[in-house]
């Protein structure tokens, strides 16, 4: 990771501001906003989900098309499989169950903090624990169970 660019990750922590603002200002950040989406009340999330898609798809479609390289890091554009397995239908059935029960995801709950959700810290610490659990099944795991083949 050496040979990044030095602007690299001042950009991603400027990138970061500009994406916890965006959810600020549209009030994505807010988790009554998020669990009235799921009770099917407001769907002003979907739109915003679905722009987010949109600008998304584009810069996927026409970044490889205009460089070889991605600018800051040199890697080349490509396609990155991932199995489906298990762990990731335990893992998305995790996240939302925490979706649900906290009315955030991990990127707008930094955001709802910094808005002043106070009470948003329980999911934060409840992500923490999560992720450190998981982190250390695996590794207990890793040694025990066979390497997956293909695209990992």
């Amino acid at each position: 990771m050496a040979d990044r660019h030095p602007l690299f990750k001042p950009l991603i922590f400027v990138g970061g501001l500009i994406f916890g603002f965006g959810l600020g200002f549209s009030h994505m950040a807010r988790p009554e906003v998020v669990l009235n989406f799921l009770l099917f009340e407001d769907l002003g999330l979907p739109f915003v989900m679905f722009g987010a898609a949109i600008v998304s798809g584009v810069a996927f479609a026409l970044l490889p098309r205009i460089r070889d390289a991605a600018p800051l890091t040199g890697a080349p554009y490509e396609r990155r499989l991932k199995s489906f397995d298990r762990n990731v239908l335990v893992g998305g059935a995790i996240f939302g169950v925490g979706w649900g029960l906290s009315g955030i995801c991990p990127g707008a709950a930094y955001a709802s903090l910094g808005v002043g959700n106070v009470t948003i810290l329980w999911a934060l610490a409840g992500m923490f624990i999560g992720a450190y659990v998981q982190g250390y099944w695996r590794s207990r795991t890793a040694d025990t169970e066979p390497l997956a083949a293909g695209a990992d």
